[in-house]
């Protein structure tokens, strides 16, 4: 099984500027290349398939019918996995899946894992085509665990227009999940993060059948008082500290400036109130970053022990990374957008995409296995490679470029908005199919000309030179 290693950020709608709700996830894997895709998968009607995981063998039938819906997969499912990873429906709702998380040994004792249970690789196939709001997210997907177990510690992201619900898979059958409250964010990092949990709201918690009486049964809870899930089934280690902890550290330093922590604390608090309104860009920030402007930057002039001593959340095996957002100020038909980022975060744009839509661009739908520019997975990492290889050199270039299409984007996204205000149904449809085309195409016209200059420029970089004679 293809092992992951991500990190959330949640929004709710009062907390962000513009009232949108929005979810985001880097997408990480342990190799820096697995090529995936970007697609729309048509609605269906009466079908009749069951689902293999070529992984672990899971096997179900899937529903007859399911909606239309976006999918970041493998491009090789047989081999590597579906792994659709994360995006909408047509009813706009969102899902992304998953942040690996880990249960502790103490629980997994009397809740073991379960070999062929549903897996990361076929959850969102499983799920997102056939759920009508995010709480039926969470609904669903515990049901479909109830039958057939989880052979692995998964935190799930549901999403609609109101509503953001972050799920914590931790043993074989048991999970909680809890509402992000409207005004506030979370960020989560490879590390159980829901902590007490309130039986007695359900609006805001949901929770596995039997988890009281499990915990209970088996003398699992720690704490004197209270019922904190973090305590009771996650995991509280070395590794935790170094690879997990930091990163909801600066997630929560980005938003929270004002406020103390220690990057390796057990208690970070899951749930916070930004210090201003959230963006779009500044979940983009937090994913792309890597403790910026901090002495643990390991592109920073600090001492080695300190560049070194963190996991980063952007990294080179984050094979894309995405920001799905829920807007409550247009239409519905036109609200959902799903921001993607093809490359490596850090040296790389959010390329909006909006869900009421078809298809999706051959240059990412179509990605092949082998490098090819034409590809938006193979550009946007190709350019990641040049940058870092002359990191001091290439980095405020990178910037400039990164701040435009920034600018240009949210301008774009205003404009497509603009055109389509008088437009419905299949014409708008067709309109913001077009149009996503249309940026995709802006886009790649800006990478390449970006590319070709990094390449011009380093080929004045090379080591192979000496300088004495203009004539020599």
């Amino acid at each position: 099984m293809t092992e992951k290693a991500c990190t959330t950020v949640l929004v709710g709608k009062k907390a962000s500027i513009d009232g949108s709700t929005m979810v985001a996830r880097n997408d990480d894997t342990f190799l820096p290349l697995a090529p995936h895709r970007f697609y729309m998968h048509p609605a269906e009607s009466g079908v009749d398939e069951t689902i293999v995981s070529s992984q672990n063998g899971f096997t179900a039938k899937l529903p007859a019918n399911g909606y239309r819906h976006s999918a970041v997969p493998n491009i090789d499912p047989d081999r590597d996995g579906i792994y659709d990873e994360s995006g909408f429906n047509e009813k706009n709702v969102a899902m992304s899946a998953t942040e690996s998380v880990y249960g502790n040994p103490k629980t997994l004792a009397y809740d073991p894992l379960v070999p062929n249970g549903l897996a990361e690789d076929t959850m969102p196939t499983m799920v997102l085509p056939y759920i009508d709001s995010a709480r039926m997210g969470v609904e669903y997907l515990g049901k479909l665990i109830a039958k057939y177990g989880s052979p692995e510690g998964n935190g799930v992201i549901f999403s609609d227009k109101d509503d953001v619900w972050y799920m914590e898979i931790v043993t074989g059958h048991h999970w909680v999940a809890q509402r992000i409250p409207d005004d506030s964010y979370a960020v989560a990092a490879n590390q159980v993060a829901i902590q007490q949990v309130d039986f007695n709201d359900p609006d805001n918690f949901m929770w596995s059948d039997g988890i009281q009486e499990f915990v209970e049964k088996y003398h699992l809870n720690p704490d004197h008082e209270g019922w904190n899930f973090r305590h009771i089934f996650g995991t509280d280690t070395e590794k935790d500290r170094h690879y997990n902890t930091p990163r909801v550290w600066y997630g929560q330093l980005y938003l929270n400036p004002e406020i103390e922590q220690d990057p390796q604390s057990s208690e970070l608090p899951f749930i916070r109130q930004a210090s201003r309104k959230i963006t779009v860009e500044d979940v983009g920030n937090i994913l792309s970053s890597h403790y910026n402007e901090t002495k643990y930057d390991p592109f920073g002039h600090g001492d080695d022990k300190d560049r070194l001593k963190f996991r980063p959340i952007s990294m080179n095996r984050t094979q894309n990374s995405h920001v799905l957002q829920i807007r409550n100020d247009v239409p519905e038909d036109r609200s959902a957008i799903f921001w993607l980022n093809f490359g490596v975060p850090a040296f790389s744009p959010y390329v909006p995409f909006f869900n009421n839509a078809t298809d999706t661009d051959p240059s990412y739908s179509a990605t092949k296995q082998t490098m090819n520019l034409d590809d938006a997975y193979w550009m946007y990492r190709a350019v990641g490679s040049v940058v870092e290889g002359h990191y001091s050199q290439f980095i405020q270039k990178n910037v400039d470029y990164v701040t435009a299409s920034k600018e240009f984007l949210r301008g774009r996204v205003a404009e497509i908005d603009r055109q389509a205000a008088e437009l419905s149904g299949e014409e708008l449809t067709k309109f913001l199919t077009e149009a996503n085309h249309q940026t995709v195409a802006a886009m790649k016209e800006r990478t390449m000309k970006h590319f070709n200059d990094l390449l011009a420029t380093g080929l004045t970089l090379s080591k192979l030179t000496f300088n004495m004679d203009k004539n020599l």
